[in-house]
């Protein structure tokens, strides 16, 4: 199995979302397709039609850097899609038995995460943390950062993977306020990964999962949007403790893991921030076991 079906639908859908105004064309006739013509596609990156339309069917293999660019600057691209791009590029061709450093350990199933790491993340007591992976797992997490997340812990199906949570776990409509920006993140990043690692197989069976058991996963899926979130504010609702509105900071380790240190804070002063201290406290009373249970119940700031 190969990447051309993704790669065609991809430029598939950025060629539509794209309308002869955007692109600088006059207009002739009326238009009975969303967006640009392959031959206009074609004329903006300056190539011939023919072989717009052979990268369009999904051949990338040995294609140049230089078309590349040409085709992401004719498509608009912005920086996350192009570098998708690029990545389905290196893709093409690629065999399942690729050669080992072909393969990076993004795309290896078992992931350890090194002690210094898990060190540096259970040092950060005050604020919830936690190692994920590209796929969305979560390979480990201080305490705070189970208590946060204390129901997507609490549920096996879900693998610790918040992908998994957030599209099967009907809790997730309620722990994260803006549920569909949350879902939409979770989706592109895992497009961009398959686009990294198309022979990954424990990524193509989540992606197969979610399709299967979600329809507004598939429903996203389908779009072929990328997205990267490196610096953004999450507000959760958390079942203990209430409202939440964290900055999340996601830092990528300097290595070929694919690992990413993700960590939450609360600014100063902020019912935020005391809503994580109450947190840290009952998580230092209870334990993780209770704190999960007690997810069910009414929030202890709460009368």
């Amino acid at each position: 199995m190969d990447n051309r079906d993704a790669v065609s639908a991809f430029l598939r859908s950025r060629r539509d979302k794209i309308t002869h105004q955007q692109a600088g064309l006059p207009s002739y006739g009326q238009r009975r397709v969303p967006g640009l013509r392959r031959g206009e596609v074609a004329t903006l990156a300056g190539v011939s039609v023919e072989y717009y339309t052979r990268l369009e069917r999904g051949t990338l293999h040995g294609v140049s850097d230089g078309v590349l660019d040409a085709l992401a600057r004719a498509l608009q691209l912005d920086a996350t899609e192009r570098t998708y791009l690029y990545d389905l590029a290196r893709a093409a061709g690629k065999a399942p038995g690729a050669p080992a450093r072909q393969r990076t350990a993004r795309s290896a199933g078992r992931q350890t995460v090194r002690p210094s790491v898990t060190r540096i993340v259970d040092g950060m007591p005050g604020m919830p943390a936690c190692v994920m992976n590209s796929r969305l797992d979560t390979l480990a997490a201080n305490p705070l950062g189970r208590a946060l997340y204390a129901e997507m812990f609490a549920d096996p199906t879900c693998g610790a993977n918040v992908a998994r949570f957030a599209f099967l776990n009907p809790a997730a409509k309620r722990f994260y306020t803006d549920w569909e920006r949350m879902a939409r993140f979770a989706v592109g990043a895992l497009r961009i990964e398959a686009g990294r690692s198309p022979y990954d197989r424990e990524l193509s069976n989540l992606i197969g999962e979610l399709s299967t058991r979600s329809d507004a996963f598939r429903v996203m899926w389908g779009s072929h949007d990328v997205h990267v979130f490196r610096e953004s504010t999450k507000r959760l609702n958390h079942p203990l403790v209430g409202d939440l509105e964290l900055d999340q900071e996601t830092m990528s380790l300097p290595d070929d893991s694919g690992l990413s240190v993700v960590v939450y804070s609360a600014p100063p002063g902020t019912a935020s921030e005391d809503a994580l201290t109450l947190l840290a406290g009952w998580f230092a009373t209870t334990g993780s076991e209770q704190t999960a249970q007690a997810t069910g119940k009414r929030s202890p700031r709460q009368p």
